[in-house]
């Protein structure tokens, strides 16, 4: 079989094949591809699989704190809808969010560039962190004369609660003037549509929030699309004190 023609189609110059082995097999050539094949791995899993988010807010506060970074498994429900308890993050469209979007330096804003084409730290993806209380046919209302919420007419345990609005049911409650902020519904939940609230519930803007206290209308409630769930976040990772599985 005849040589390649020097700078034919398929050809290669025999100085840059050489230069190109030397390069890998240096320490620096080397390094340099295992950590570009890292990255592209860390690109996928966290596209496809499981990705690190930082909790946005103190809306969860107890559970997850502002800053936290915790793991979300963004295959967790397959199209399907997240059960109850679970604690979801979620696409924020304008209903949920407040005000302007801020922008940044030019260097966070390129950083941020960055992260929505590699899925790698900040980018300008608008997410919320909430726990899942209602899923579709749902109906969900406080409070209970002891104070408690209920789905489908039946009390719920939450012993993850922490900053819960007043209700005493003597002064406060859902029968009171003022009623207390504790009160809202009872509120049934649409087809294709999720009620979610946040644990630390006397500080949270969650779907409730604009219900509280006031007589029961469906119109003040803020759903979340089931399609708007990015995932389940089920680990905390960071800080070291707080690692462990999100209850």
């Amino acid at each position: 079989m005849a040589e390649p023609v020097q700078g034919a189609p398929g050809a290669r110059r025999p100085e840059m094949t050489g230069k190109w082995r030397a390069f890998r097999r240096s320490t620096y050539g080397s390094l340099l591809l295992n950590v570009l094949a890292a990255v592209v791995v860390i690109v996928l899993v966290q596209t496809l699989f499981v990705k690190v988010y930082s909790v946005p807010s103190g809306s969860m506060q107890g559970t997850l704190y502002s800053g936290d970074r915790m793991l979300v498994n963004r295959t967790a429900y397959a199209g399907g809808v997240p059960p109850r308890g679970d604690v979801v993050v979620f696409s924020a469209d304008e209903a949920w969010l407040d005000g302007a979007p801020t922008t940044g330096s030019p260097a966070k804003e390129m950083l941020r560039y960055f992260g929505d084409v590699s899925s790698i730290g900040p980018s300008h993806e608008k997410f919320l962190v909430k726990r899942v209380i209602g899923i579709p046919g749902d109906t969900v209302d406080c409070c209970s004369a002891a104070g408690t919420l209920s789905v489908n007419g039946v009390a719920q345990k939450e012993p993850y609660i922490q900053g819960d609005l007043l209700f005493d049911g003597v002064a406060s409650n859902c029968a009171s003037t003022p009623k207390s902020r504790r009160c809202f519904g009872p509120v049934t939940v649409p087809e294709g549509m999720l009620l979610v609230l946040g644990d630390n519930r006397g500080n949270s803007k969650d779907s409730v929030f604009a219900c509280r206290g006031v007589p029961a209308n469906d119109d003040c409630v803020k759903f979340v699309p089931v399609e708007n769930v990015i995932g389940h976040a089920f680990m905390k990772i960071l800080p070291w004190n707080r690692i462990g599985k999100i209850s």
